[in-house]
């Protein structure tokens, strides 16, 4: 599972020129799924993202969660964070996990992450026009399974 986190001063999603989410101060989430993920990787990773201190606290330092500073979620799915693009020019999607499975864990993600702090969402496997104000900018990707690579000799 892969996570892009992005701080924002608000942001909405537009679907069919009609706005379906939008917060205020808080995360943008973009959501993608492999073929390894389940419903417990899912689970994991909401509690974390609840937990992420990614807002300055009064000394400045990013010491405080979504919660503490009163913000919102926008959680959107995006299968492209599992786009291989280590070949030619067009992308392959082949590592990201088919819709029918991923709409069942993005779902189990969403009820889980909203049960620690107010979510909105896009709309699964729509086009969306998503538009934000990024705040810092501050950008994290999470991942539940890191990479190995043998060539950084760890």
């Amino acid at each position: 599972m892969r996570v892009l986190l992005q701080r924002v001063l608000r942001a909405s999603v537009t679907v069919d020129h009609q706005i379906v989410s939008e917060i205020g101060p808080g995360l943008v989430v973009y959501v993608g799924f492999g073929h390894a993920d389940t419903i417990d990787i899912a689970s994991k990773m909401a509690h974390r993202l609840a937990k992420a201190r990614v807002f300055s606290d009064a000394d400045g330092k990013l010491n405080l969660n979504v919660s503490q500073m009163g913000g919102a979620i926008l959680s959107i799915s995006q299968f492209t964070l599992y786009a291989d693009t280590s070949g030619g020019h067009r992308p392959s999607f082949t590592p990201a996990m088919a819709p029918d499975k991923a709409t069942v864990l993005y779902d189990h993600f969403n009820t889980v992450l909203s049960s620690l702090i107010p979510v909105k969402t896009g709309k699964f496997g729509a086009h969306m026009v998503i538009d934000q104000v990024n705040d810092g900018p501050v950008t994290l990707l999470y991942e539940s399974e890191v990479p190995h690579d043998d060539s950084l000799g760890r």
